[in-house]
C-alpha cells in the first residue's frame, strides 16, 4: 500500500480522508511496515465500505487486514438504523460467528510434554477434521430449529458441557433474534452432519504453552501463569454459514435497485435494516452464529473427552470464547451522544473494556478476554480489551495474524509433508486429515503475529496479557 495517500495521526493510526462518495473517513490501525505490506486493495474496500449509506465514524481496518469479500478481512463498520443504515452479507464474511476459544488445562506444559503425542493423536481421532468432515451428531429437522434458536446454550441441554461454560462464551452462548426460518433448507442440509466438527482451512485446534505474561493482573483474573498449557479452538458455522452467506449476497445484489442503493463495489452487496431482506439477513446471520457457538461447545465436550481419555483427571474450564465475522446491534457514543448501532466485525474481534455489562463480571476490572489465533509455528495471544477502544473503533481489536498470500500461492510455495517435519523438529506435533491444507496454512504465508499483536496493543485497541505457543495443532 502507498502511504503517501493515507495522513498519519499517529504512528498506528493513518485515515483516509474523505474523498468522493465517502460518508466517513477510513482509519486503518498499524505501524508503517504493516500498512506498506497491505494490498491496495485494502485501501479500496476500506474507501467503498466508507460509501455505505448510514455508516458513522469511520470505515475501519485491524492491523491485520488483507483483501477480502467486500468488506477487507479485518474490517469494522457501524450503521446507524435511523439514519438508513444497511447490513452487508459481505461485511459479516461466509464462515459467519467463526471465532475462538480458549480452555485453560489445570496443567503445565512440562507435564504434558512427556504424554503429547499420544493427547494430539487422541485430540486427532476424537475430533473430525478436514474439508467436509463430519460427525457423529445428525440433526432431524426438529433438534436444527432448536440448535439454531439456542446455540451453545442448546448444546449444553443436550450434554455437551456444563452452564459454567456458557458464562465465559459471547454472548452466554446463545444469540437472540435468531430465526430458522429465514436459514434455508440447502444450508441446513449441509450443517445436519457437520456439528462437532472443525472443517478445514485456517481452523484448528491446538496445545498451547504461556509463554509469555505482559499484564500480570489481567493474566491473574484470566488464570493463566507462564508454563501453563491451554486448549484454543478454532472453527465457525462451516457449512450452514457459507450457505447463508451466498444465499444472502446474491439476494442482496438483485435487491439493490428496487431498495435505492448505488452500489460503490457489487461486492458491497447491502440491504436497509429496515428492509424485509435486511430482518431476514440478521435473523439469518443470527441463526449462524448459534450455529458456531454450539459447534464450538460440542467441540470442547469432544476434546475434554479426548483428554480425559490420556489424562483421567483432567479438568478443562472455559476461558473465554469470542466470535468473529458478525453484525451486533450494540451501543455506542457518537459525537457525545449514545446510539445503537449495528457493528459489523469481519475478520475483527469484539474487545470491549474494563466495566462494560456484556463482559463476565470475573474480568470486568480488567475488560474482556480477546482471543488472537496465530499460525502452527509462531504463536496466538491473549489480549484485554479497553476503555480506549471503545472510544476509536467500536470496542474492536485484530483477530489473527493476516495472512500475507493466498491459500494458492502458498501451496505453490510449500510442501506439506516439510512444513509438518520442520515444526516436528522445533518439538511442534502437527495432526491434519490433508498435507495440502498444512501447505496452505503454512506459517510463512501470515503476517509476523507479535507485529499485528504490538500495534493493536500500541493503538490502544487492546492491551497484550499472555502469549501463546504451539505445542501440538490438529489441523482442519
Amino acid at each position: 500500500m502507498d502511504l503517501n495517500r493515507l495522513t498519519r495521526q499517529s504512528e498506528f493510526e493513518w485515515h483516509i480522508p474523505m474523498q468522493g462518495a465517502m460518508r466517513v473517513p477510513g482509519v486503518l490501525f498499524a505501524d508503517a511496515e504493516l500498512l506498506a505490506g497491505m494490498d491496495d486493495k485494502v485501501f479500496e474496500q476500506v474507501v467503498g465500505v466508507a460509501c455505505l449509506p448510514g455508516i458513522v465514524t469511520a470505515s475501519y481496518a485491524m492491523p491485520d487486514a488483507h483483501w477480502g469479500y467486500g468488506f477487507p478481512i479485518g474490517g469494522v463498520a457501524a450503521f446507524d438504523p435511523d439514519a438508513g443504515g444497511v447490513v452487508s452479507a459481505g461485511g459479516v464474511g461466509f464462515d459467519i460467528s467463526c471465532g475462538v476459544r480458549t480452555l485453560t488445562t489445570g496443567m503445565t506444559a512440562s507435564q504434558l510434554r512427556p504424554i503429547l503425542p499420544k493427547l494430539a493423536e487422541s485430540l486427532f481421532r476424537t475430533v473430525p477434521a478436514g474439508l467436509g468432515s463430519t460427525g457423529r451428531l445428525h440433526l432431524n429437522a426438529d433438534r436444527m430449529e432448536a440448535m439454531l434458536s439456542g446455540g451453545a446454550s442448546w448444546a449444553v441441554g443436550e450434554g455437551y458441557g456444563t452452564p459454567a461454560d456458557l458464562a465465559h462464551t459471547e454472548e452466554h452462548g446463545h444469540m437472540h433474534g435468531a430465526d430458522p426460518s429465514a436459514v434455508s433448507p440447502q444450508a441446513k442440509r449441509r450443517q445436519q452432519d457437520e456439528m462437532g466438527t472443525l472443517g478445514s482451512g485456517n481452523h484448528y485446534l491446538e496445545v498451547q504453552e504461556v509463554t509469555e505474561i505482559a499484564d500480570p493482573e489481567a493474566a491473574a483474573a484470566f488464570g493463566l501463569r507462564v508454563g501453563d498449557a491451554v486448549l484454543s479452538i478454532h472453527c465457525g458455522s462451516r457449512g450452514l454459514g457459507h450457505q447463508i452467506g451466498t444465499e444472502f449476497l446474491k439476494a442482496m445484489v438483485e435487491q439493490a435497485a428496487a431498495h435505492g442503493l448505488t452500489l460503490p463495489d457489487r461486492e458491497l452487496a447491502c440491504a436497509p435494516l429496515a428492509s424485509e431482506l435486511g430482518r431476514r439477513y440478521l435473523g439469518a446471520m443470527r441463526a449462524g452464529i448459534n450455529c458456531a457457538l454450539a459447534n464450538r461447545q460440542i467441540i470442547t465436550h469432544l476434546a475434554r473427552q479426548a483428554f480425559m481419555h490420556v489424562v483421567p483427571d483432567a479438568v478443562l474450564n472455559v476461558l473465554y470464547d469470542v466470535s468473529h465475522n458478525t453484525c451486533k446491534l450494540e451501543t455506542h457514543a457518537v459525537n457525545g451522544k449514545t446510539k445503537k448501532l449495528f457493528v459489523h466485525r469481519k475478520g475483527a474481534t469484539r474487545a470491549f473494556g474494563p466495566g462494560h455489562p456484556d463482559v463476565p463480571p470475573a474480568f470486568s476490572a480488567v475488560g474482556q478476554p480477546v482471543l488472537i489465533g496465530g499460525t502452527m509455528g509462531t504463536a496466538s495471544w491473549v489480549l484485554a480489551g479497553t476503555g480506549r477502544g471503545m472510544e476509536v473503533a467500536f470496542g474492536s481489536a485484530c483477530h489473527g495474524a493476516g495472512r500475507t498470500m493466498s491459500r494458492h500461492q502458498a501451496k505453490k510455495k510449500w510442501q506439506g509433508r516439510k512444513v509438518v517435519d520442520d515444526l516436528g523438529a522445533r518439538g511442534i506435533l502437527i495432526r491434519s486429515p490433508s498435507l495440502r491444507g498444512v501447505a496452505e496454512e503454512a506459517p510463512g504465508a501470515y503476517k509476523n503475529v507479535d507485529r499485528v499483536v504490538a500495534a493493536s496493543h500500541n493503538a490502544g485497541l487492546a492491551r497484550k496479557v499472555a502469549r501463546l505457543t504451539p505445542m501440538a495443532c490438529i489441523k482442519g
